[in-house]
């Protein structure tokens, strides 16, 4: 039964990929909006994103939440559909903010750990930056179960090719280590869950997180810099940079400086983060 579920979803892919990679970016990525907002609410997944919208912002009322998970379901539906121009997006439709803490990073010899979460569209940061500074960063990524979404999403994340992309794996965990050796940059994604973690608060309830770019940061002498992706209108985005994370400290109290970065970025624009990530555990609070 697996086998055929990723064969349909395979061809489901490759078949909506194609038509948005023919279609003008701005028809794409509003088509797969609308396409988002009409089929993502009526899902079953829906009521995930709902109970973790409501536990972490317990203040919205339900047209609130109504309209926060709807407009996650237009965004994610909006970041399928611009996978095949994301080189566009990065060279016409972002604006980049901040870079000049990357600048002056790199100007005292120092590798950069860029680290964010799956907000507007997380994938125009590494192509923005490459077509806009020069900048190639290596970009660490979880693998979808399905191999040929696999293959098809790496396609596209990666240029085609122009940027290295470094699966989370134990093979990957090696390149990546050998990328900061060779003081080369970093793109990483903090905010799913990671089981071989440790628990810290996230939106006031224990979240299992990877300490690796903590660990990767001080090990390395790198800089630990923020960014997040906000979606302005339509296709076009601004991506900010804020000053490198404070390491001093155990690596509980740094992961917690970065969760309350992204906390503040979520709350912000919360209709524009993965409220369907399993991000939390059985847990509802960390006194439990």
């Amino acid at each position: 039964m697996k086998q055929l579920r990723y064969a349909l979803e395979s061809l489901l892919l490759i078949f909506f990929y194609g038509l948005c990679d023919i279609l003008p970016l701005s028809v794409a990525s509003n088509m797969g909006g609308w396409i988002g907002r009409q089929i993502g609410p009526r899902l079953a997944a829906s009521r995930k994103a709902y109970k973790h919208l409501q536990e972490s912002l317990p203040h919205l009322d339900d047209a609130n939440q109504d309209q926060i998970i709807s407009t996650m379901w237009d965004n994610l539906g909006r970041v399928i559909a611009e996978y095949p121009h994301l080189q566009e997006i990065g060279k016409y439709h972002v604006t980049l903010a901040g870079q000049e803490v990357i600048k002056t990073a790199l100007s005292q010899g120092k590798p950069v750990i860029l680290f964010g979460a799956h907000l507007a569209n997380w994938e125009v940061m590494a192509p923005a930056l490459l077509d806009q500074t020069g900048l190639k960063l290596g970009l660490v990524y979880r693998a979808p179960n399905n191999p040929v979404a696999d293959r098809l999403l790496d396609y596209a994340r990666s240029l085609h090719g122009r940027l290295e992309t470094i699966p989370k794996s134990r093979s990957g965990t090696r390149r990546l280590v050998q990328t900061l050796k060779e003081g080369h940059s970093i793109g990483i994604l903090i905010d799913q869950k990671y089981n071989e973690g440790v628990p810290v608060p996230f939106f006031g309830r224990p979240a299992m997180t990877s300490p690796a770019f903590v660990q990767l940061a001080r090990k390395y002498d790198a800089c630990l810099i923020p960014f997040h992706c906000v979606r302005d209108q339509g296709c076009h985005f601004t991506i900010t940079f804020e000053n490198p994370l404070n390491l001093d400290g155990t690596e509980i109290e740094v992961i917690s400086r970065a969760h309350e970065r992204l906390e503040d970025w979520i709350t912000n624009k919360p209709g524009e983060w993965m409220w369907l990530h399993r991000r939390w555990g059985k847990s509802d609070s960390l006194d439990q």
